[in-house]
């Protein structure tokens, strides 16, 4: 089993985990947000639909310009309401985990580069890339948006077992 092949329970778990809290978004509040500075439900919810997207790119790449000189600026895909939202996050971890399962450990090991007008950001090997710009950044962003379901009153999913909306854990005897 290669390194990217060992990555996958989490990287399955951590889907599943998303997809509950995308679908429970409240399509009529996808402008709300808690406090000025914050972004909003639909600003969240696009972001972490995306995510997922950024594994196929670092893998199938070996860097990204997001807003090329004399170039077009990356945009993501248009994410308007939950429907859209669990569109685009489906297939956008469905090509992750295929390319994922694949990749060589060579591969992972291979840095990639973020840029932004032809200027570095970073440089860091893909497996990083994936842990860090990818997964962890995804997991942040779903917990912010898990206080918004929160405080808008919707029940709130367990994740890494049972959510105070779902019960308590029961202690094992």
């Amino acid at each position: 089993m290669n390194i990217g092949q060992s990555l996958l329970p989490e990287f399955d778990a951590e889907m599943q985990n998303t997809r509950k809290v995308l679908d429970l978004l409240p399509d009529g509040k996808w402008s709300w947000k808690p406090a000025e500075k914050s972004g909003t439900v639909g600003w969240y919810a696009q972001h972490i639909a995306t995510l997922p997207g950024w594994t196929t790119m670092t893998l199938n790449t070996s860097e990204f310009d997001y807003a090329p000189v004399g170039g077009s600026s990356w945009e993501p895909p248009k994410v308007e309401n939950r429907a859209d939202a669990l569109r685009v996050f489906d297939k956008e971890s469905s090509e992750a985990r295929a390319a994922l399962a694949k990749v060589s450990d060579a591969d992972l090991m291979a840095n990639w580069t973020l840029k932004a007008g032809g200027h570095e950001i970073f440089s860091m090997p893909r497996i990083a890339v994936l842990r860090t710009v990818v997964m962890n950044h995804l997991i942040h962003h779903r917990g912010q948006l898990t206080v918004y379901l929160r405080l808008l009153g919707v029940p709130v999913p367990g994740l890494y077992g049972p959510s105070g909306d779902e019960g308590e854990m029961k202690a094992s005897a």
